[in-house]
């Protein structure tokens, strides 16, 4: 089999040695609560790998496990790539101009203010507000065991910090998990409105979310809604990709999400 041909051990250890680090690198940062093992598991996997492809091994594994391997494998591999796909498809949205409203998913509160993946979020909302004057933005999270505020209240207080006026500014602070985020934020925008049809809204959070979050907003209203895509730091976008594709598939399993 050429997927364990001699010549290519050295690309499983390497993929192995990278895995590993960028693992160690995640676990330092705690960039996900546990999704640096993600990274020990593709470490294990191509070092299985390389230790298969040396001396005839994988050749002497019986065929129909191997077979059966390499079909679980591409399986595995063309949904990752379906999500992948989907995923940068809205990795760069930039919203349109004079959104009714603007909904910002929320992420980790420190005790120091936002996140980092909140705070790139909160500025480019910040960013918008301020180039249309008549948006109105719902900023939306719980309090988790470990924040001292609701990403909700943070938020909107982080919005002012910068100079956005308190009355363009709705804290939604009962969510805890990205659908709730929306359902709640639109749940708010339909009792000042009494319906969403003929508006548009925004989903403002990091490039990597963007698809997931439009795309559950879609099956939830019939507002016009777009995606507007904050920054991203380039070494951590690996590890958010990989962990938003195991979103997607979640939200699927749920009826929540169509590709």
């Amino acid at each position: 089999m050429k997927f364990f041909k001699p010549r290519i051990r050295i690309l499983w250890l390497g993929l192995a040695v990278i895995c590993l680090l960028y693992s160690a690198m995640v676990y330092m940062v705690g960039s996900g609560t546990y999704s640096f093992t993600i990274w020990l598991a593709g470490s294990a996997f191509f070092a299985l790998c390389f230790f298969l492809s040396g001396k005839g091994r994988w050749m002497r594994i019986p065929k129909v496990i191997r077979y059966g391997a390499i079909a679980v494998i591409t399986a595995v591999a063309a949904v990752f790539l379906v999500c992948f796909i989907a995923i940068f498809s809205h990795f760069s949205d930039k919203g349109e101009e004079n959104l009714d409203y603007i909904i910002v998913l929320g992420a980790q509160m420190r005790s120091s203010g936002p996140s980092v993946v909140y705070r790139y979020r909160l500025e480019k909302a910040s960013e918008y507000l301020k180039e249309n004057d008549d948006t109105i933005c719902i900023t939306t999270g719980a309090k988790g065991v470990n924040e001292t505020i609701s990403e909700g209240e943070g938020g909107r207080d982080y919005l002012i910090s910068k100079g956005i006026s308190q009355d363009r500014l709705i804290a939604e602070d009962k969510s805890l998990d990205t659908d709730d985020n929306i359902a709640n934020a639109l749940a708010i925008i339909e009792d000042r409105e009494g319906s969403t049809e003929n508006l548009h809204i925004g989903i403002v959070t990091n490039g990597f979310h963007v698809f997931r979050g439009v795309h559950l907003a879609q099956k939830l209203t019939d507002a016009d809604i777009c995606g507007i895509a904050a920054y991203m730091e380039p070494q951590y976008v690996p590890n958010n990709v990989v962990r938003e594709c195991f979103g997607i598939l979640r939200d699927l399993k749920n009826g929540l999400l169509q590709l």
